[in-house]
């Protein structure tokens, strides 16, 4: 039988360090000695200590670099609110404005042109529905033809 990584000495600097608010990487630096990241979240998930935990403060990210110029912002906070549905069709765009580079989270996936093509591109449009924006999602999300009465008027019994 080999002898735990967890010392009862490392238990509890883990308990101190953990409600301070640092990072598993910053626990697990402090800890050294083979004790890993991974280690940390899964000591931490198996005494709940999360529950216990102050609110980490958000951090600033970084602006990303890209050729349409935009900057990474984080998603706005709060009730997600919906648009009401449009009648008329919003119309697709005919050039992608994102790469794969620098889509963001909150863009259209919408694949424009060939994967392996060069001029490869994606939507990048505000995503509305799922990953995509209300024209591409009208595209992608259709209602499903086989309704029981289509079905059977398929099967000729209607």
């Amino acid at each position: 039988m080999t002898a735990s990584a967890w010392t009862d000495d490392r238990i509890e600097r883990l308990k101190t360090l953990w409600k301070e608010g640092r990072t598993a990487e910053q626990v697990a630096f402090e800890l050294a000695n083979g004790i890993t990241r991974s280690a940390v979240l899964g000591k931490v998930y198996r005494m709940g200590l999360s529950a216990g935990r102050p609110a980490s403060p958000a951090k600033p990210r970084a602006e990303r670099s890209s050729t349409t110029g935009r900057t990474s912002t984080p998603p706005a906070v709060g009730p997600r609110t919906t648009a009401p549905p449009q009648r008329d069709r919003e119309r697709a765009p005919e050039m992608g404005r994102a790469s794969l580079m620098t889509i963001r989270r909150t863009d259209c996936r919408w694949p424009l042109g060939d994967p392996r093509s060069p001029a490869f591109s994606l939507c990048g449009r505000p995503a509305v529905r799922g990953s995509y924006c209300r024209a591409h999602a009208e595209i992608a999300y259709r209602p499903a033809a086989d309704t029981p009465r289509s079905l059977e008027r398929l099967a000729g019994l209607a």
